[in-house]
């Protein structure tokens, strides 16, 4: 089997592809992935400067269809971009090219790693990439501005990898992001909170750039 373009698999080095996984893709992983876009745009100018892309995918993705409405009013409450959503169901190739996964559930971890394509080392749940990226001195990776944000990218999660078994969550709940389906706005904000306030470590470790004041 030939590997998509993309990942260390078939390999393109000038990329680095952050795949974000829920149920549906219709709330959850398409405020993170639209939140992470945001929050690149701040430190990099272009989500794709740097080489990386942010993409979303559902374990049970209604393929097509489009983001929540209440989604998009988190959305554009950050004034994070909604437009040109389509929502995907989790294909084998999409895990392929991705270089870091990050899931709302320990559940859709379990399912992406049983998906096999060597994903276990690049899989973690959203909460739990956040509290490993915490630990990591970002003075021992990649500077950006000398070997490039795909290298610090790769540099991270390696890092954040090798923490895992000795830096654990306090609580069983700790990793979870819970779902917002059918619920009212008021729970869609504050997940949407919870989100972006997990994604912020993220994109200032993945760029190396702290979220403009």
């Amino acid at each position: 089997m030939t590997a998509p373009e993309g990942r260390g698999i078939a390999g393109q080095a000038d990329t680095f592809r952050i795949l974000h996984v829920s149920t549906g893709n219709v709330c959850r992983s398409p405020i993170t992935e639209r939140l992470t876009r945001h929050a690149l745009v701040d430190r990099l100018g272009d989500p794709r400067q740097g080489g990386l892309i942010v993409e979303s995918a559902g374990t049970w993705g209604h393929e097509g269809a489009p983001m929540e409405a209440n989604a998009e009013i988190v959305l554009a409450d950050f004034g994070a971009d909604t437009t040109g959503f389509v929502g995907r169901e989790l294909l084998d190739e999409h895990v392929i090219r991705a270089d870091l996964v990050l899931t709302a559930t320990r559940d859709h971890r379990a399912q992406v790693i049983s998906m096999g394509h060597s994903a276990g080392l690049r899989t973690f749940t959203l909460k739990e990439f956040t509290r490993l990226v915490r630990a990591i001195d970002p003075a021992t990776l990649p500077d950006p501005r000398d070997e490039g944000v795909v290298e610090r990218a790769r540099a991270l999660v390696r890092a954040a990898a090798a923490l895992r078994g000795w830096l654990l969550a306090p609580t069983a709940d700790a990793d979870e992001v819970y779902d917002p389906y059918g619920a009212p706005i008021t729970f869609f904000r504050s997940i949407g909170d919870e989100i972006n306030q997990a994604l912020d470590p993220v994109v200032t470790a993945l760029t190396g750039v702290p979220a403009p004041h």
